[in-house]
């Protein structure tokens, strides 16, 4: 929801404790969206400059390109490593490095609004705007795990495109929460070629029981407050 429809939204609500909740909540998200805007410039910027100092042809052991390299090669290393298991050349890592933060810092806050959507909705449930909250409760619980489910198996999809060993330990996390529910579905649909197709069947999934949930459990009520 943009801000436009999170204003409205406050508007019908005539309960002073679910406004002050949602305000809150939408001044906690402003400041996730200002922190990752500004890590996404920062992260652009300082490509930009470790791409002119590269065509500047500096002395390497200068202090500016020192410091650039010792701030961007963190970045820019595990980028270049990929691109060769790829066989790609690795010159252009760190566009590829604007591109996957710019794509990361999506998923935070498609992962912030969907923890605070589900925080709103309950805080909306639990105050007594209208009746039926107890059972609006039990949707916003399961509509908010849903979210975070699809969002945890489109990140390990990214993941495993990136190569990033199951050594990791955020790789380990993701396999070990997404896996009961696509190894059931990899032994029920088979792949089409070399495409392992079940995380979409389990987006479906998701939607399917998203869908039923709005219609049935929160049926009137706001789903989306902050995207």
């Amino acid at each position: 929801m943009n801000a436009i429809g999170f204003l409205q939204t406050l508007q019908v609500i005539e309960h002073p404790g679910a406004a002050g909740a949602l305000r809150v909540l939408g001044a906690v998200f402003q400041f996730v969206w200002y922190l990752v805007v500004a890590v996404i410039v920062s992260v652009i910027a300082l490509m930009l400059v470790r791409f002119a100092l590269n065509y500047a042809d500096l002395n390497p052991f200068s202090r500016p390109v020192i410091l650039v390299r010792r701030l961007t090669d963190p970045l820019v290393n595990p980028v270049r490593r990929a691109l060769l298991g790829f066989g790609i050349q690795p010159n252009g890592a760190p566009l590829v490095v604007i591109l996957l933060t710019i794509l990361l810092g999506y998923f935070v806050l498609t992962l912030s609004a969907s923890v605070l959507d589900t925080m709103a909705g309950i805080a909306l449930s639990v105050t007594g705007v209208r009746a039926g909250g107890a059972v609006a409760l039990l949707g916003y619980v399961l509509y908010g795990a849903l979210s975070l489910y699809g969002l945890l198996i489109m990140i390990r999809i990214i993941f495993s495109w990136g190569q990033v060993s199951h050594g990791n330990r955020l790789m380990r996390l993701l396999v070990n929460a997404t896996d009961p529910v696509l190894t059931p579905l990899r032994r029920m649909v088979p792949p089409l070629g070399m495409f392992d197709i079940s995380p979409i069947v389990a987006f479906v999934i998701i939607w399917l029981f998203q869908a039923a949930i709005r219609v049935t459990l929160l049926r009137g009520w706001p789903v989306s407050f902050f995207m």
